[in-house]
């Protein structure tokens, strides 16, 4: 069942999704080699908890993290532990921040000193995805057209899109209904409704676009190995179109 959002209700998330945008900002001066994954998920727990707000992942189904952090050729679902970055790598940070009981949800894929030409691209073309899927965003429009145009934008690039995850709505939950695929045809499922809040999050691959989950049963990576990047907003859907809620 998909839950339109009130007024209050919206007001709450944008408080959520500001805390988390102003995390991602804090972390952004954090990224560098020679920082643990764990260090980073310090400073986000520390960050998140000082705006009266708790980290949407902590405990959720189990998962120890503050943060999920992905290096390289981890897609989503990372646990922050020892491993150090290197110059070179990418970083997919995912941050969710709990505010009087509603969440925000945003993750975006860093660069950690100089990367190859090849991942800058991936990132490119996978955060402009997630706008082109944006643009979609509005009354009367279906779930499958933001689907299809992130699809359609990222495909002719020769990356791949990974099918086994997708966006989703939120709220009082961190996952609610419905469910929201990177790819497909246009003009399927339901319509969008002014009050919904969906995060959309396109996930995207160097190479071939299947993925496993490894033994910590947490862990998604591309099964080639290669380079992936996510990238997601939390948005309402408005009068005419959308807001993203996790900005500053």
């Amino acid at each position: 069942m998909i839950i339109n959002k009130t007024p209050r209700e919206i007001e709450l998330m944008r408080q959520a999704g500001k805390i988390v945008a102003l995390t991602h900002q804090e972390l952004q001066k954090h990224i560098r080699p020679g920082v643990t994954t764990k260090e980073l998920d310090d400073i986000a727990e520390k960050f998140i908890r000082s705006h009266d707000a708790t980290p949407s992942f902590k405990g959720y189904n189990g998962f120890s993290g503050s943060i999920c952090v992905s290096v390289n050729e981890e897609l989503v679902h990372g646990i922050p532990g020892k491993r150090a970055l290197n110059d070179g790598d990418i970083i997919s940070i995912d941050i969710g921040a709990n505010y009087q009981g509603y969440h925000g949800d945003s993750a975006w894929t860093y660069p950690v000193g100089d990367i190859d030409k090849d991942t800058q691209k991936l990132l490119e073309v996978t955060e402009a995805s997630l706008f082109e899927g944006l643009k979609q965003v509005k009354p009367g429009n279906r779930l499958s057209d933001i689907s299809h145009a992130i699809q359609k934008y990222v495909e002719p690039y020769g990356f791949t899109i990974v099918r086994e995850y997708g966006g989703h709505g939120i709220g009082q939950n961190l996952h609610e209904d419905p469910h929201i695929s990177n790819f497909g045809p246009p003009n399927k499922g339901p319509r969008m409704k002014k009050g919904m809040v969906l995060a959309i999050e396109p996930m995207v691959n160097l190479g071939e676009r299947y993925v496993r989950t490894l033994s910590d049963n947490w862990t998604v990576v591309t099964e080639d190995n290669s380079n992936c990047a996510h990238f997601e907003h939390t948005v309402v859907v408005t009068d005419d179109g959308y807001e993203i809620l996790t900005k500053v």
